[in-house]
């Protein structure tokens, strides 16, 4: 953050505002000051914002109230003593209005503030009355209490308050300006890339604003884990958002946070759908390198889920249905001071079978236990009645005590549900049982944060997740029962504090601990075998960094140190975190970033066939012993130009990963069933172009990287990556016209490393070179578009539609090979989702 600072030439600074002082003076009774004083003294010393038209306070004076006052306390004697309105209306903004009373009509315009464009489709609202802005940005509100409060909402923008009576029609209609809403965000560095809302920051780190989030290619709705596919360098090999891979890493490498609590599950339809409702979530912010040192637990990304933690100053809801799901969310202010949030999503599967859902259960549940069916001379079994559907719930209690104190509660819970009849017929005899999967991530927390004063300010959490995955296979041909799960119980204790030195430097640090416990549990009935694993890990944690920013605003340093402690390992991993910026140029930035990591759990596939074959990964502890302590080192150098609207950001990086394993790597060929411990290396370089016209947004995405493989033990010991993918490049094209928004993709690849089978001895598959073949290059090209409008005054409305590769390309992103009954090859080939259309209508109150 930028304050103001004293630069040379006090002494001039300090003559003028003698003299203008005294000139003040002798036009005003001792003692008093400008109302404009008094609010600019006011608006430091408790951190607020004062709303007011100049007219509204023109002439004003008055003596400033007590320094001891409380704000509350000052408000009171500034309306006492001018006779003004002053309204608060949340922590930090209040507006003043002169008294009026009854009802009146008012009008104005909404321009862009840097642009002066009109805004066309900004929302105004006032109680239960809506309107939006026509072609030439006007609007106009009849019959409303003249000391009503105005709240003005338009995407890619900062809301904006103000007093009715400030639009009085009778005074004429004035102009009111809109901010984007990266300028409030001192830290940007490049805004609205290739959309609205999403952002990168000066050290680094992109953000993705849910709630101002424009329309992205195959999307309709503000899908987060699917929008930050769309940077360089962050792909889903398989289409999945439970799969997201982040430079060469697997999923269980990326630290998912909602609301500073780990997540395990991340994904409805088994991961073809975010768990994350968009429309309670207000940001999410990702961090592929220099990452922060409060962060750890994750070698490769930071995806880090924050719930909208304001107050709402009046009741807003919202409600929306799609082919798949339906949902609603609440914001009740309950006082001024408290706040509760509430959402809900469900699927409609298990209700209406759409072509959309009939296209994501082939893709989720194709080749696995779900959709066998096998022949046996005269007996068959096959399966039927397949029932499924997902929901999560979200809960946030906003309370703010006092002026410094800030108060939050936290719970979601998602849920994955499906259920199927395994069904045998033979001549003589016939039968049936019920086999099930269900997916579940339960968290809660209570974070708690102090101003104590302008320079320091402390934080603390408490905070538990329980994430459980639980199967039951029948299998009737061998009269048998296969019961699975993995559990994994998580809870710690963050504490934290940021002293502010002086507008330059700060300091930040603190504690936490963690304790997370994994149990797996195998169980079969004939013959009876019963397994259960339970590791338990704790960590004790101390990190510090500093961050300092140049007086002239061009060099950004944080450095930070983060030591990990594990005494069950008797094992301190310590980790150095930097991320540098520095504007070499009008237009031109430099960026370093670099970062050691360190996470001990991991996911890992026993067999293909676990979980039914749909959720085949499990939680996994580290034991030093054959699962190590996974460790990273990253560097990566940037260089972004951005001017005119027109963004070129280049970026080179090297990342080294150590202490994977074999069976965390998901291989089906020669290694699929040793275990051993190995690293990957992973280096390359990602581009990004985008041009901003009025309407238009243009962009084109490119990556190359090279991943290795390091396995001392295997035979050959270095080879290629089952994620290295060396060529990615992504097009696109956003188009809004009004209240109309379009937008158009193409993504392509280069098919993914696979091995050849080589013929077959004693019933084994004999395979060729591991990972020495290549799969088809990928193509997908999607679109979408929304219309937003009014049904009534009340109720604001928007209808969607997303084609999902549009051309329908069969995709194959994998292929793998096993034995058949008569000891011949089978190939088997997963594909990608085929063409899918998507409706979506919602409605916001």
């Amino acid at each position: 953050m930028n304050f103001p600072v004293i630069r040379n030439n006090a002494f001039f600074i300090i003559l003028i505002v003698f003299i203008t002082s005294g000139t003040a003076l002798a036009q005003q009774p001792a003692g008093t000051l400008p109302l404009r004083t008094v609010l600019n003294d006011l608006e430091q010393r408790y951190s607020v914002s004062f709303t007011y038209a100049d007219e509204t306070i023109s002439g004003i004076s008055l003596t400033p109230p007590a320094d001891s006052l409380k704000l509350t306390e000052a408000l009171a004697y500034l309306q006492q003593q001018t006779s003004l309105i002053f309204r608060q209306l949340d922590e930090r903004f209040i507006t003043i209005s002169k008294q009026v009373t009854g009802v009146i009509n008012i009008c104005g315009y909404l321009i862009d503030a840097e642009d002066q464009i009109p805004l066309i489709g900004a929302t105004l609202k006032i109680g239960n009355k809506f309107t939006v802005t026509n072609d030439d940005g006007y609007f106009i509100l009849n019959a409303v209490p003249a000391d009503s409060v105005v709240n003005v909402k338009m995407l890619g923008y900062d809301p904006l308050t103000f007093p009715a009576s400030q639009a009085y029609a009778e005074k004429g209609c004035l102009i009111f300006s809109l901010s984007p809403r990266a300028t409030r965000l001192q830290e940007v560095m490049i805004s609205n890339i290739i959309t609205t809302g999403i952002d990168k920051q000066l050290n680094g780190v992109y953000v993705v604003n849910a709630e101002n989030l424009g329309i992205l290619p195959g999307l309709t709705e503000p899908d987060i884990l699917h929008a930050i596919q769309v940077l360089p360098g962050i792909q889903s090999i398989n289409e999945t958002v439970s799969d997201i891979n982040v430079r060469g890493g697997t999923n269980d490498q990326n630290l998912v946070l909602w609301d500073g609590i780990k997540m395990y599950q991340t994904g409805h339809f088994f991961g073809l759908i975010s768990a994350f409702n968009p429309y309670l979530n207000k940001e999410v912010t990702l961090i592929k390198n220099g990452a922060s040192a409060f962060y750890s637990d994750a070698v490769s990304s930071i995806i880090n889920i924050n719930s909208d933690n304001s107050l709402a100053s009046e009741f807003s809801a919202g409600a929306g249905i799609n082919m798949i799901n339906a949902d609603t969310y609440f914001k009740i202010p309950i006082t001024n001071k408290i706040t509760l949030q509430l959402s809900g999503r469900r699927s409609i599967t298990d209700l209406i079978k759409t072509p959309t859902f009939n296209n994501y259960f082939e893709r989720a549940f194709r080749n696995t236990d779900v959709t066998k069916n096998i022949s046996a001379g005269s007996d068959t079994v096959f399966n039927s009645d397949e029932n499924f559907f997902f929901y999560d719930v979200a809960a946030n209690l906003i309370y703010n005590p006092s002026e410094k104190d800030k108060l939050r509660v936290h719970f979601l819970i998602n849920a994955n549900d499906l259920e199927y009849q395994e069904n045998f017929k033979s001549p003589s005899f016939s039968d049936s049982k019920t086999s099930s999967l269900t997916q579940s991530n339960i968290a809660g927390s209570v974070y708690y944060q102090r101003l104590w004063h302008n320079k320091l300010s402390t934080t603390a959490q408490m905070y538990v997740s329980s994430y459980a995955l639980r199967a039951i296979n029948f299998d009737i041909l061998n009269n048998q029962r296969l019961i699975q799960e993995n559990d994994v119980l998580d809870n710690g204790l963050k504490i934290d504090a940021r002293w502010q030195f002086n507008t330059s430097w700060d300091l930040f640090g603190g504690y936490q601990f963690q304790e997370m416990g994994v149990g797996n549990l195998e169980e079969i009935n004939n013959p009876e075998f019963k397994r259960y694993i339970k590791r338990v890990v704790r960590t004790h944690v101390a990190f510090a960094e500093s961050n300092y920013e140049s007086k002239s605003g061009k060099t950004h340093v944080r450095l930070g140190f983060r030591a990990n402690y594990f005494p069950k390992f008797q094992r301190i991993i310590p980790e150095p975190r930097l991320a540098f910026n520095q504007q070499v140029g009008k237009f031109l930035t430099l960026e370093v970033l670099g970062e050691f990591r360190s996470q001990a759990a991991t996911q890992v596939i026993d067999l293909q066939n676990d979980f039914l074959g749909v959720e085949k990964r499990r939680w996994v502890l580290a034991n030093e012993e054959d699962i190590p302590v996974v460790l990273s080192k990253q560097a990566s150098v940037g260089l972004h130009f951005n001017n005119n609207k027109l963004l070129i950001s280049l970026e080179g990086f090297y990342k080294f990963v150590d202490g994977i394993t074999s069976s965390s790597q998901g291989f089906q060929n020669q290694f699929q069933h040793i275990r051993a411990s190995g690293s990957y290396t992973i280096s390359g370089i990602e581009f990004l172009i985008n041009k901003q016209f009025k309407y238009v947004s243009l962009w084109a995405g490119y990556a190359y990287t090279d991943n290795q493989y390091k396995f001392p033990d295997f035979t050959p010991s270095v080879f290629a990556n089952n994620l290295d993918i060396r060529h990615t490049a992504s097009f696109g094209v956003n188009v809004t016209v009004k209240k109309l928004e379009l937008s158009g993709g193409v993504n392509w690849r280069t098919g993914k490393p696979y091995t050849l089978p080589d013929g077959v001895d004693k019933n084994q598959i004999i395979y060729q070179t591991p990972n020495s073949a290549r799969l088809p290059d990928y193509l997908r090209v999607d679109f979408s578009g929304k219309y937003t409008f009014m049904l009534s005054s009340k109720v604001r409305a928007q209808a969607g539609l997303s084609l999902w590769n549009l051309t329908n390309y069969q995709n194959v992103f994998n292929i793998y090979y096993q034995m058949d009954s008569n000891n011949n090859i089978r190939e088997i080939r997963q594909y990608a989702l085929s063409f899918t259309p998507n409706l979506m209508f919602r409605v916001y109150f």
